[in-house]
Formats: structure tokens, C-alpha cells, sequence
């Protein structure tokens, strides 16, 4: 086939490059997780969202909190989903959009820095014909696989080419490039997606990954579940956090590696602001300027002046905690996000995945803002 000249669009190539080299840098010294689900909240119902006991003035609370999903499992929208190959699709690769044949999707390998793809295979239904997985792949149903990605999210090609896939999945966020190119030449055929990262993402990817599965039908109707799973989480949220903008809580996302000495702030267009919005809270990195990913300035954190800092868990732990992270860099310990000790974590596979599990990172993120 004839490769579509276009490529994509300027922001998406930049947060791809930019999630490279943060991939790449923290990966140096960053042992690599174990093979094991991320922490789920106790088992048992929850009270709903719009039921919970919230702080009268959440900008005013104190402490850490962590933020655990209800649930890790993923639930498949259909059992035996209906499957038409081949299947000629568009690829959207970093250099250009290309035409692509899929012929056989029996043995699938999604790819990315978030495990977001895995996770829509599997809730598409083709959890069985998945036959590997990168570290960020961490939900209960993927225990057991063999992992293909180092703790830097670096591809190996022999790994890989091991597991005999037939459909190789990702979005560029892993790599490097070179490694996946030498799977396609080597016959395995190679789709990548683009989903832009924010409250879009999820079920622009279940349109993509499906189409990618030869299920177009199954992956629009992930996406009508989705959108609605989101809408409902979007509404109650909203019903608990403070009507008047000035009493909303003053949030910024910190992308921590300690043992590599990185320290990002996420700003517009890094899906972390769609994050914060949806939370009903003030994203303060795009309201000083901040676009995408940055390195962290003194200056910035003193100028956002935040109520709350939003990170992962495993970053928080690699800088020592809380207080850790304040000591080693006092311009932190200057905020209001500081002074009080409040910081909010939640799992590295979670919080910024924007995958079928983001309506309930949302539910559970509003939980520790606002009635931890």
C-alpha cells in the first residue's frame, strides 16, 4: 500500500517524544516492578460519589492521601466478540499515517508506556489472544504473561519475536522506534494507534484498537460504554466540589523519579489537565503557562503556588515520601501543597493511562481529594 503523507498532528509527536526520554532517562535506575496487580481499594460496596461525607472547604485539608480504584479487574464489554479479517486499516505511524493489512490477530502484543492498549484488548474480549505485555500491563488478568519491556519501557526485539505474535499494537510511547520497525521487517505486522491523552482518549481507542482486531462493532460499543461510565463519574463529581471556582482546589500533576534526579511538571495538553478539570479542580500549571511536559523550575512551583500536588505512587517512593521530596527539594515544601503535607498518589499504571479503567481512576482520585 501507498503511505498517507500526513503525519500527526504537532502535539501528539511532542508528548510522544517527551514520554520518551522521560521513559528512557528513568529507566537508568528504576528497578522494574514486580508482575503483580496494582493495590485495589478494600473489597466491598462504596458509597456512591454523590452520597459521600466531603470536606466543607476541600482546599483547606491536610496530609497525604492515596487514591485506589475499586476495582483493577477489566470487564469485557462482549464474550465472543464478532471478528472480520483482513482488515485494512490506517496505522498511524510517528513518521506518517500508512495503510496497513491485518491478516491474522490470533496473537496479539500491545505496547505502550501506560498499558492502556492492553487494557482495551481485553476489554474488547481478546484477552486470550493476547501473548505478552509491557510492565505498565498490571491489571489481574495479564498475571502470568512474559513481560517484553525493561524497567526503562525499552523493547526487547528477541523477547518479542519469542512470543510469535502476529499483531503488534502500540502508540509510540515505547521503544525505540528502530526495535519496532525490525519487528514489521521481520513480517510481524505493526499497528500503531493515536489516541491524544485526556477524557477523549478511552474510547477513541477502543475505536482503534478494534478496528486494529477486525471488531470495529465490539470497539464502538466499548466506546458508547465508556463515554457513559465517564459521563455519570464527570456528573457526581461535579455534585461535590465547591460551586464557587475560587473554593476549588488548586491542583499540579509532578512526574517524580528520584534515583534519576527527574523532576516534570505536566502542564495543557499532557491529558494531566483534562485530568484536574474532570476533578473538578484548577489545573495551576496551565494557568501559569505550562504546556506539556517540563522539567520542574523553582520558579513555577512557587508562582502555581498549589493546594494539592498530584504524583504516582512509585515516583513518591523513589524520592523517600513525603518528606523525602521536601527536603530534597525545599521549593515544594514552600507551596500551600506543602506547608500542609497534601499530596495525593495513586498507581503509576493508573493515573494518567486514560484506558477503559479511567472512570474509575476518576471516582477514586475525587474520593481522596475530597473525603479522604
Amino acid at each position: 500500500m501507498t503511505p498517507r503523507p500526513a503525519s500527526r498532528p504537532a502535539r501528539a509527536v511532542g508528548l510522544v517524544a517527551a514520554l520518551c526520554a522521560l521513559t528512557l532517562l528513568a529507566g537508568c535506575a528504576v528497578a522494574a516492578p514486580q508482575a503483580t496487580a496494582e493495590p485495589t481499594a478494600p473489597s466491598g460496596p462504596r458509597v456512591a460519589l454523590s452520597e459521600l461525607a466531603v470536606a466543607e472547604n476541600p482546599r483547606a485539608l491536610t496530609g497525604a492521601s492515596t487514591a485506589l480504584i475499586e476495582s483493577a479487574r477489566i470487564e469485557p464489554v462482549a464474550s465472543d466478540p464478532a471478528q472480520s479479517l483482513p482488515a485494512t486499516i490506517v496505522s498511524r505511524d510517528l513518521d506518517g499515517d500508512r495503510e496497513v493489512v491485518v491478516t491474522d490477530a490470533s496473537r496479539v502484543l500491545p505496547l505502550d508506556i501506560a498499558g492502556s492498549i492492553a487494557a482495551t484488548v481485553f476489554a474488547l474480549g481478546f484477552g486470550d489472544n493476547v501473548v505478552g505485555r509491557d510492565i505498565s500491563t498490571t491489571f489481574p488478568e495479564a498475571d502470568g504473561l512474559p513481560i517484553v519491556t525493561s524497567s526503562g519501557h525499552a523493547i526487547s526485539s528477541e523477547a518479542v519475536l519469542a512470543l510469535r505474535p502476529t499483531l503488534v499494537i502500540t502508540d509510540g510511547t515505547v521503544g525505540p522506534t528502530d526495535v519496532v520497525l525490525q519487528l514489521r521487517d521481520a513480517g510481524v505486522t505493526v499497528v500503531y494507534v493515536d489516541a491524544e491523552p485526556g477524557l477523549g482518549a478511552p474510547a477513541e481507542l477502543a475505536r482503534q484498537v478494534s478496528a486494529a482486531l477486525g471488531s470495529p462493532e465490539t470497539g464502538e460499543l466499548l466506546a458508547e460504554r465508556l463515554e457513559q461510565e465517564l459521563a455519570d463519574v464527570l456528573a457526581a463529581i461535579e455534585q461535590i466540589r465547591p460551586d464557587d471556582p475560587a473554593d476549588r482546589v488548586r491542583i499540579l500533576f509532578l512526574y517524580l523519579r528520584g534515583a534519576s534526579g527527574i523532576y516534570y511538571l505536566f502542564g495543557e495538553e499532557s491529558g494531566a489537565d483534562e485530568l484536574i478539570e474532570g476533578l473538578g479542580g484548577i489545573d495551576v500549571a496551565g494557568e501559569i503557562g505550562w504546556t506539556g511536559l517540563r522539567p520542574m523550575t523553582d520558579e513555577a512551583l512557587i508562582a502555581a503556588d498549589p493546594d494539592l500536588i498530584l504524583v504516582m505512587t512509585g515516583g513518591l517512593e523513589s524520592v523517600g515520601g513525603v518528606e523525602g521530596l521536601l527536603a530534597e527539594k525545599p521549593a515544594v515544601a514552600l507551596t500551600r501543597a506543602g506547608e500542609a503535607r497534601r499530596f495525593v498518589d495513586m498507581a503509576d499504571g493508573e493515573v494518567l493511562s486514560f484506558g477503559p479503567r479511567t472512570p474509575a481512576v476518576l471516582d477514586a482520585l475525587a474520593r481522596a481529594i475530597y473525603a479522604p
